[in-house]
């Protein structure tokens, strides 16, 4: 039922009515009005953002251009100091890498020098035979004397006995000890280092150890050999007197 309308009616009841039963062109004007509102404020809002360093003065940009310089400048000195730093860290292990593998490498060394690893490589096979007579203990010991001074690396006596810088060389009843061990003929001596140098300048030349051995009345055979293996390793003894020096 449609409300009661006075029949003189004010501007009030006349607002009243149209906001109760607008008609189409006042949805239209208001749907209009709401729009443009919207656009206005999106302008605004738009040109605060853009305009965020336009109403400063010359000096505040100034001021903000050498604020963002010496953020710039700070960063750039952090990042050398950490690319310095990672340089460090790598020369530092590299340098750890390399001390490392120069003390193996001593300690290889010292090692083989001990005759406390077996070791492989190069070298030569002497076969001492007792024809007509005994082999003496001088000739054993000038011939492994006689290979040191050649360059030998290494030496073993038949397979069993590695040659250090302490082995002594004793007479005994069928054969010779070496370092307490019995060894006999065919006496081989292996030895380990440059062939031909060894054979040479090691065994034959003159009065070198293949004369001697003649005189023990025993023959000689020489072989040269690119490889060759001395896999018996010295016992090593505690030293009862001598100690490193304080610092070492």
């Amino acid at each position: 039922m449609p409300d009661h309308v006075p029949e003189n009616p004010t501007g009030r009841d006349r607002l009243r009515g149209a906001l109760l039963r607008p008609t189409r062109g006042q949805v239209v004007v208001a749907v209009l009005l709401a729009l443009l509102g919207y656009a206005a404020v999106t302008q605004v809002r738009f040109t605060q953002v853009d305009n965020t360093y336009a109403g400063l003065r010359e000096q505040d940009l100034i001021d903000v251009l050498t604020g963002l310089a010496g953020t710039t400048q700070r960063a750039e000195s952090e990042i050398a100091r950490l690319q310095r730093t990672r340089d460090d860290l790598q020369s530092s292990t590299g340098s750890r890498e390399a001390a490392l593998a120069q003390a193996q490498q001593q300690a290889d060394n010292l090692a083989i020098l001990a005759g406390v690893v077996p070791v492989t490589g190069p070298g030569i096979r002497v076969t001492v035979t007792e024809d007509t007579g005994q082999v003496s203990v001088q000739s054993m010991v000038d011939t492994i004397q006689e290979l040191r001074t050649a360059g030998a690396e290494a030496i073993q006596v038949n397979g069993q006995v590695r040659v250090v810088a302490d082995t002594a060389v004793e007479d005994a009843a069928g054969g010779l000890l070496v370092d307490g061990e019995l060894v006999t003929s065919p006496y081989v001596i292996d030895a380990i280092g440059d062939p031909h140098t060894l054979a040479d300048s090691g065994i034959d030349f003159p009065d070198g150890p293949r004369d001697l051995f003649a005189d023990d009345g025993a023959s000689v055979t020489v072989d040269e050999l690119q490889s060759l293996d001395i896999e018996s390793v010295a016992k090593p003894g505690k030293p009862g007197y001598a100690s490193p020096a304080p610092g070492q």
